[in-house]
């Protein structure tokens, strides 16, 4: 499985983005998490979602403002940033984690992931 991110820009703060992350298979029995790194920081956990969607799990400083989605019928995940910061400045990474289930998984974990994409960049100007 492959996953490849894009929709990254250069946005003024407050405005919107929408990020997709296509997988070159399927992604029906997978948990995907969305994850970022800023400029000389550490990788941190954005957002997750079950294989149906119908569970979501944010971090806190993007709770609000983002939203994680999915389409299994096109193998793509998205995210929809909203009233962006600064701070959202960084490389946003999808990462997929093969399960049916999503009780006991760490998603905001990164070593629960077996696949990650190289990232899409995403800077927010003020």
């Amino acid at each position: 499985l492959h996953l490849v991110e894009s929709g990254g820009e250069l946005v003024q703060v407050g405005g919107s983005l929408r990020l997709s992350c296509a997988a070159s298979g399927r992604i029906s029995e997978h948990a995907l998490g969305w994850w970022r790194r800023a400029p000389g920081k550490e990788r941190e956990f954005v957002a997750a979602i079950n294989w149906s969607g119908s569970i979501r799990n944010y971090a806190d400083h993007v709770k609000g403002r983002f939203t994680i989605s999915r389409d299994n019928d096109k193998n793509t995940v998205f995210l929809q940033l909203d009233m962006l910061k600064p701070a959202d400045t960084a490389v946003y990474s999808c990462a997929s984690h093969r399960t049916p289930f999503w009780e006991g998984i760490d998603v905001d974990d990164g070593q629960t992931y077996e696949t990650w994409g190289r990232g899409t960049q995403v800077i927010v100007s003020s």
